[in-house]
């Protein structure tokens, strides 16, 4: 059990980064590749607009980095262990319950 609350703090951080589905299907997005905001709305069906606050979060939370390319910019998980927390704790979940859903489902909120 953590007892540092530097620990809580960043597990609560990841925590508010996963709430919302966006967030997650961006992170899962760049799991697979570096992306451009462009093509990342494009493959995720949401605005500009709207990925652009998503990412802000997600840079905030320390999760992604943007990276300049020229004069555009890539979006990448910040590290990449990170890929690997995700897939371990989707088969976590997935293993002790697949038959529950979250009550705080629709529970909105950023970093």
């Amino acid at each position: 059990m953590p007892t540092l609350a530097t620990d809580i703090e960043v597990l609560a951080r990841f925590g508010r980064a996963l709430a919302d589905p966006i967030r997650c299907r961006i992170l899962l997005a760049l799991c697979e590749a570096p992306a451009h905001p462009a093509d990342l709305a494009d493959a995720l069906e949401v605005s500009r607009t709207r990925l652009s606050n998503h990412l802000t979060c997600l840079r905030d939370c320390g999760l992604v980095v943007a990276v300049p390319v020229g004069r555009r910019i890539r979006y990448e998980l910040a590290d990449e262990r990170l890929g690997h927390a995700l897939d371990d704790l989707r088969a976590a979940v997935v293993a002790v319950a697949t038959d529950t859903t979250c009550p705080d489902a629709e529970t909105k909120g950023c970093c």
